[in-house]
């Protein structure tokens, strides 16, 4: 294998995005950021919103620099983005600011609906979908889409704007609550129950394949008439778990980031009544691919206490804050990261001494000691996970791969391996955008055909760190 290629990722987190650039060939796999911008939610009378064109302004930005800085010029572009939020439109144009799945809308009126139509136990035999009750069909149950004739996911209405063509990439809609685990096609049947309209689903595209050319006026913006538009896993999580560099079957994952996706990767869903219990989802991978999971509360609530310390005039640096959660000695209390008062920007300190006053356990008495807790509480939750993930799947779990921003948490991987008796292996942290490139590059043929292939490639030019628990 002799060909070269450089291709770009727009890479659209909850908090912020990125364009960055991949340059793939014979055991070369280097990444480079062209540009990075915040993803900051928007509120407003009606509630917590996106703002999609915001995002759409700096990935042009992006793609114009990412291009200015590849002199043999780009084989293409992909897209990725946190799952479930949406746009609806009526035709060309875009009806209303998409909502933040973190707005509260869904839980109060989309639950609701739907389970006056569908049970929770048939919603899953359906779909596999753990509950959250931010997933799209809920959300749609909540909004009016009468006027809509078109309903396009954050990465798709991207697409959508660069080429002009609207289609749902599988392992995204999977998120839905409105796709088939099994035959990964719309479930029209559940669509027709859950009184949705299907005429707003669009054809669905696979990871791998063409959406389009950018079209004319995007090409003389950017300064690449023609270049192709590529669909990858444009869940950002599918696309994080082709960037684990798995060498065995006993292995799991963490994407660590505002969430913490715990998971293995199977060949087929599990669809029984105990992974419902234990609210893990069967969402859509690359090549086929099963990536069962659940969702653990992740660094949101670092985030989001470090926040509150800023607006109360007492900012902290994070490595700092850190390394003196590092240096508490003695037990500290571990509460329940996945209660719902975390969920929901606002005061997290104040949110954790509640939680702790109401269990009758003692609450952190300093900054140091809270960073501490909230450190094992989210490392406990991932053991959990873990734990849950072997039982249910009947895969053994020895190794534990942390990809994403958190595995650059020394202590929240310390306290995983520690907590889950587990060996951690922690990087690459863009394993996201390494997922979606090398995506990109197997078209053409400039990696290996096989999903196996591209971790081997990872694991080749990539330094992971490790953690053995104590």
């Amino acid at each position: 294998m002799s060909v070269s290629v450089s291709v770009a990722a727009i890479d659209l987190g909850a908090s912020s995005g990125r364009v960055m650039v991949g340059d793939v060939g014979p055991d070369r796999l280097d990444l480079r950021a062209v540009a990075r911008f915040a993803n900051e939610p928007v509120l407003l009378q009606d509630g917590l919103h996106w703002d999609p064109l915001d995002l759409y302004r700096h990935a042009l930005a992006g793609l114009w620099t990412a291009v200015s800085q590849s002199p043999d010029g780009l084989g293409s572009v992909a897209v990725d983005s946190w799952a479930v939020d949406y746009a609806l439109l009526r035709g060309d144009r875009m009806l209303g600011v998409p909502f933040h799945y973190r707005d509260e809308r869904a839980a109060t009126r989309g639950v609701e609906r739907i389970h006056a139509r569908v049970s929770p136990a048939d919603l899953y035999a359906r779909n596999g979908l753990q509950f959250l009750p931010f997933n799209t069909i809920y959300q749609l149950a909540a909004d009016e889409v009468g006027d809509a004739d078109r309903m396009l996911l954050v990465p798709d209405l991207i697409g959508f704007w660069l080429t002009g063509r609207m289609v749902t990439e599988t392992t995204n809609a999977s998120t839905t609550g409105l796709l088939d685990p099994r035959t990964r096609a719309w479930d029209l049947d559940l669509v027709a129950r859950a009184g949705l309209p299907a005429s707003i689903l669009t054809d669905l595209v696979g990871p791998g394949e063409t959406i389009g050319p950018v079209s004319t006026h995007v090409g003389e913006r950017i300064g690449a008439p023609g270049l192709t538009v590529t669909a990858v896993g444009s869940h950002d999580t599918a696309s994080a778990v082709v960037g684990v560099p798995m060498q065995a079957d006993d292995a799991a994952y963490i994407s660590c980031g505002t969430w913490g996706l715990v998971g293995v990767e199977l060949d087929a869903p599990v669809v029984t009544e105990e992974a419902r219990a234990a609210n893990f989802t069967n969402e859509g991978g690359v090549d086929g691919r099963t990536r069962f999971l659940t969702n653990v509360m992740g660094t949101w609530l670092i985030s989001e206490t470090l926040r509150q310390w800023e607006r109360d005039g007492r900012p902290a640096d994070l490595v700092e804050i850190l390394r003196a959660a590092a240096d508490v000695t003695g037990p500290v209390t571990t509460f329940d990261v996945q209660d719902a008062r975390f969920m929901a920007p606002g005061d997290m300190p104040a949110r954790v001494q509640a939680w702790c006053a109401e269990h009758d356990v003692p609450a952190p008495a300093d900054r140091a000691t809270l960073m501490r807790s909230i450190v094992e509480s989210i490392a406990q939750a991932f053991a959990d996970a873990l734990d849950a993930a072997e039982r249910l799947s009947g895969r053994a779990i020895r190794v534990v791969h942390v990809v994403g921003g958190g595995s650059q948490n020394r202590l929240l991987c310390q306290a995983t391996a520690d907590r889950s008796g587990r060996a951690v292996l922690a990087g690459p942290v863009e394993a996201t955008a390494l997922g979606n490139v090398l995506v990109q590059a197997r078209a053409f043929g400039a990696v290996g055909g096989t999903l196996e292939d591209m971790r081997a490639l990872i694991a080749s030019t990539h330094e992971l760190a490790s953690f053995s628990p104590r």
